[in-house]
């Protein structure tokens, strides 16, 4: 099992810093947060804690995951970035390819795209998307971005998009792997029809297990059971060794940790913190795997 650090919510002039010392640490990957913006009356609540509460207030630092990891990749030459996740459906095919392949070629192929649909109905409707129809909309979207990013000159003419022929250079040299996040029944079909692997949000490990083993049986639906496939986890209750040999032993093939927040630290603490928190967890817990 490999594993991410997650820089969600932090000071944004501690990221290179922190890619730096995860890669020195075993570290596979960074993950980054996606939040277009914060609304001062939200229609919905959040829908990954209990009471629909978001984690993060109108001060916390977000900032766009493609230009994270362009910003962080030359500071770095093995870790990997990805998004998690991306809110895809309301975004533009065409424009979030062109950012995509910039930022892979950009980081010699190390990025991986997270997505989801997306949960904020504000997101949708003040970026020019419908809500109600954002599965099928996301369908279509995936499509043409294996399209485009696949290379040379190419056309779509779908039912939400539709253009003529086209390419975008340089394609990335290898693809671009796609993580398909979110635990609705319609996500996790998704993930299993078309995805490179799963990313899950905060879940209880009873939970979790529930989701990778019915991940298993559509993937076997679907027929791709012996293609490769990622498990990425954020998992609420298994920590340190033990808990992470459990997770490997669950089917998780990427635990994403947030050393500092398990060490009993603040999202804001600062930076020597943070990367003792790493070294830590590095000596803990990746050195013994």
């Amino acid at each position: 099992m490999k594993f991410s650090l997650a820089v969600a919510m932090i000071p944004l002039s501690q990221l290179v810093a922190l890619a730096k010392v995860a890669e020195e640490c075993g570290f596979s990957s960074i993950t980054m947060p996606d939040s277009l913006f914060f609304p001062e009356r939200g229609a919905t609540g959040y829908p990954y804690t209990a009471d629909g509460v978001r984690m993060w207030d109108v001060k916390t630092p977000f900032v766009d995951p493609m230009i994270a990891a362009a910003f962080m990749g030359p500071g770095t030459s093995k870790i990997r970035f990805y998004p998690q996740v991306l809110e895809l459906s309301s975004r533009n095919p065409l424009l979030l390819a062109s950012q995509v392949g910039s930022v892979a070629n950009l980081t010699g192929g190390r990025f991986g795209l997270g997505v989801g649909v997306g949960w904020a109905p504000e997101e949708f409707e003040w970026c020019g998307a419908s809500p109600k129809d954002r599965g099928p909309r996301v369908d279509e979207m995936l499509e043409v971005l294996r399209l485009v990013l696949g290379g040379g000159m190419v056309e779509h003419h779908g039912k939400f998009f539709d253009f003529d022929r086209l390419q975008m250079s340089p394609a990335p040299v290898d693809p671009v792997p796609i993580y398909i996040g979110g635990h609705s029944a319609a996500a996790l079909r998704r993930a299993a029809r078309v995805g490179d692997g799963w990313t899950s949000a905060t879940v209880s490990f009873a939970d979790l297990q529930a989701l990778i083993a019915r991940i298993g049986v559509l993937r076997v639906e679907y027929g791709r059971a012996e293609s490769p496939f990622e498990i990425q986890a954020v998992c609420a209750d298994r920590f340190g060794l033990d808990g992470s040999l459990e997770l490997a032993d669950s089917g998780v093939t990427e635990s994403i940790v947030i050393p500092w927040a398990m060490y009993g630290l603040g999202f804001d603490c600062d930076l020597e913190a943070k990367k003792d928190a790493v070294r830590r967890f590095s000596e803990e817990v990746i050195c013994k795997f």
